[in-house]
């Protein structure tokens, strides 16, 4: 029998390190959590310090009688739990489970790199449970599950059409839900303002070609239209400095000025040389942002495939590797080590040119909320470029490892420099200028394109091209000269890289926990996603709407980021657990308090006239008499529904009863209001008929992941699908007939 038992999370890690240490190891996994509190009820008790009831969870028992079996013939137990809040929690949870089980000493190890020098290098230094990082999560599990408890049966109470058990408000995912609400309600709430915007081609003797636009006249700057709330003063304080094109006449009369001046020249010329410098190694949060944006991967898809990376892999006859360090961490750090073996590699493949003289580090001091107990997610080894192992890995693993290995090579490469060009010209008492720039070293962009979709990446240029050889007083002919009507745009929105990357600068949630929330507010129907961009739905607008009235202050940006710069210090042993909670759980339990005495009382019926209160019982939802078991009245949901069914104005083909909009799991659709005598049901279509077979609608789907694509209503007898809108496609397809 082994005299080592080491405990993992994941079956597929302990296959890995199992091989690894040999025959004097058993290495048993936990497969996650293996207590939690209970579903039934709070299980903290607020009053005592907040102590949690920790439950073990239903379906481990046997899995907890085989590690207790184990660690009972064990001399040694090493919990190598993930290196993080969640695997230190655990490792705490293997801990109490143990207690009077085992005569072994239990040593903590953290595996940051799932390779054969990084495992054995770790066992021989083991390490104690950090009980900071222990009551760090406890602390955040105990902050969410009250909220979650607390607020969710109110969520019942005020929406009651919402179907199932599946509303809920949490800590993080209520305040994303807020701002994707928020963005909404300013692009709903958008006026576009009008401006104009004058283009003109030049032509030098050589007849070459430069195109500028209109930035200054008689001395000032043109700006687009003001803001509307502007009172008389602030506009003529703008007017003193500014001027804007606000309307065709004004465009119309600065047009034929310029195009009537008797002069152009070349006024100005200015050109600066400046030096881009890479972005740090990747963190949690910048890699689903980038793997979002350049691979169109979700959250989840992204901490999934580099979970696979960072467990391991088989690369041909070899042993198993992990490809990847620990993909949870938001520390940029890089060990000395690899950073020398990637500064060797950079100079053997590119050359000295692309090797800065010394080795840059991305670690910044004095940086809050950042854990740096592990180093930035980065290739465990230089040893297996992409291409080399691209046999092994299936295309997604393949696309992110790439990504990963450009990245933080490109980290260690020497910055590229960039010439920008100004030229100003002038005609009459008009300046129009034009701005380039060229890429005249490449550096680390030779490795990792930051910044793809926004720019040129053949190294001719950001904006406009510039001729060469111009020089001031240059002469020009006017070759063309266009007035283009402009209106202000609302700001975009979210998409969940760029939500991503607003939670993280708002200091909102921790880098495990961005895929979740994602996925939490797109399962529970609070949002859609259509074309990447993130739509709140109508029961998520409903949602936020009961939270941000009723709990304003307890799910605000700044209030939540506060908590979690508390927790980040239970962490750091800068706080305790108590207080955190304390400190947060005295506000909420006063706003709490004020909701529930000014909540409209559902009164029961019967003669007794005591109040109805919401149960959840093994068919969902329910309103139960708060005098039970002396009045046993019970009513459903439904009958509680107040409010008003969405007609579409239109006749049930099969019964002749109107139809209304209802919403299912897989989004909006058209059923009858007789149902469920009639089961008509329609989707809604987006009036375009197929572009494959002519006959059927065009409608809009949600794949499993929660993507929306397009398809034709006849399907499975027409299997047309599509990512993108088939308007779009009908009118590629008719340029390309055209041509």
């Amino acid at each position: 029998m082994a005299k080592n038992l080491v405990l993992v999370e994941s079956p597929s890690k302990a296959k890995t390190i199992n091989k690894y240490l040999g025959r004097n190891y058993v290495v048993e996994a936990t497969v996650g959590h293996i207590r939690n509190l209970p579903k039934t009820k709070l299980g903290i008790d607020v009053e005592d310090g907040f102590k949690v009831s920790l439950l073990n969870i239903r379906g481990k028992g046997d899995l907890i009688k085989k590690i207790r079996k184990l660690a009972s013939k064990a001399e040694k137990i090493f919990v190598a739990t993930d290196p993080d809040r969640e695997g230190e929690a655990i490792a705490q949870d293997v801990v109490e489970i143990l207690e009077g089980k085992t005569n072994a000493h239990i040593y903590r190890v953290l595996f940051n790199e799932i390779t054969k020098t990084a495992v054995k290098k770790a066992m021989e230094t083991p390490l104690e449970i950090d009980d900071a990082l222990v009551q760090s999560q406890r602390a955040r599990r105990v902050m969410d599950r009250i909220i979650g408890y607390s607020i969710s049966p109110l969520l019942w109470r005020s929406i009651l059409e919402a179907s199932g058990n599946s509303l809920s408000a949490g800590r993080v995912q209520s305040v994303a839900l807020r701002l994707i609400c928020e963005r909404e309600e300013l692009i709903d709430n958008f006026i576009p303002t009008e401006f104009w915007t004058i283009v003109a081609e030049f032509l030098t003797d050589n007849g070459d070609s430069l195109i500028v636009k209109l930035t200054e006249r008689e001395g000032k700057s043109l700006k687009i239209q003001p803001k509307p709330e502007m009172n008389e003063s602030d506009w003529e304080d703008f007017l003193k400095k500014n001027f804007a094109i606000t309307n065709e006449d004004d465009a119309v009369k600065i047009f034929e000025d310029i195009k009537n001046a008797k002069d152009f020249h070349i006024s100005d010329i200015t050109k600066k040389k400046s030096k881009r410098n890479p972005s740090p190694p990747f963190i949690t949060s910048t890699l689903q942002a980038e793997s979002s944006r350049k691979l169109g991967f979700r959250p989840r898809k992204t901490m999934r495939v580099a979970q696979s990376l960072y467990e391991g892999l088989k690369l041909g006859k070899g042993e198993v590797t992990g490809l990847i360090t620990y993909m949870r961490t938001d520390s940029t750090r890089l060990s000395n080590e690899i950073v020398g073996t990637a500064r060797e590699f950079i100079k053997d493949t590119y050359g000295k040119d692309y090797l800065p003289s010394s080795a840059r580090s991305f670690v910044k001091k004095n940086k809050k909320n950042v854990q740096d107990a592990h180093e930035a997610i980065r290739p465990t080894s230089l040893t297996h470029p992409p291409q080399d192992i691209k046999e092994f890995l299936d295309k997604d693993q393949f696309r992110l490892y790439t990504l990963i290995w450009q990245r933080f090579l490109a980290t260690q490469m020497e910055s590229a420099d960039v010439e920008s060009t100004n030229v100003s010209v002038k005609a009459g008492t008009n300046i129009l200028k034009a701005s380039g720039s060229v890429i005249t070293f490449d550096g680390f962009l030779k490795v990792y394109q930051e910044d793809k979709e926004n720019e040129s990446e053949n190294g001719n240029g950001d904006n406009s091209q510039i001729p060469v050889g111009l020089e001031e007083n240059q002469k020009l002919k006017l070759e063309s000269i266009d007035k283009n009507q402009q209106f202000t745009k609302p700001p975009p929105r979210f998409t969940e890289s760029t939500l991503i990357k607003e939670l993280e600068s708002n200091g909102i949630g921790r880098p495990s926990t961005y895929a979740s929330i994602m996925g939490t507010i797109q399962d529970r129907f609070y949002i859609e996603q259509s074309e990447r961009k993130l739509f709140p739905t109508d029961l998520g607008k409903k949602v936020n709407s009961v939270l941000v009235k009723d709990f304003p202050n307890i799910l605000e940006v700044n209030f939540t980021a506060k908590m979690e710069e508390e927790l980040d210090m239970v962490a750091a042993g800068e706080n305790n657990y108590e207080q955190v909670l304390n400190d947060f759980y005295g506000p909420f339990s006063k706003q709490l308090k004020f909701v529930k005495d000014n909540l409209e009382k559902i009164i029961c019926e019967k003669k007794c006239g005591s109040e109805m209160e919401i149960k959840i019982g093994r068919f969902g939802k329910y309103f139960a008499c708060t005098a039970y078991p002396d009045c046993e009245n019970i009513k459903s949901t439904n009958e509680m529904k107040t409010s008003e069914p969405e007609y579409t104005g239109e006749e049930c083909p099969e019964c002749g009863k109107r139809t209304l909009y209802r919403r299912g799991r897989f989004g909006k659709f058209i059923g009858c209001e007789n149902y469920p005598d009639c089961n008509f049901t329609k989707q809604i279509t987006l009036g375009i008929k197929c572009p494959t077979c002519k006959e059927g609608d065009v409608v809009s789907r949600r794949s499993k992941s929660g993507r929306f694509f397009y398809g034709c209503s006849n399907y499975p007898n027409c299997d047309y699908v599509s990512w993108n809108k088939p308007k779009e496609e009908v009118e590629s397809s008719e340029n390309e007939n055209d041509n």
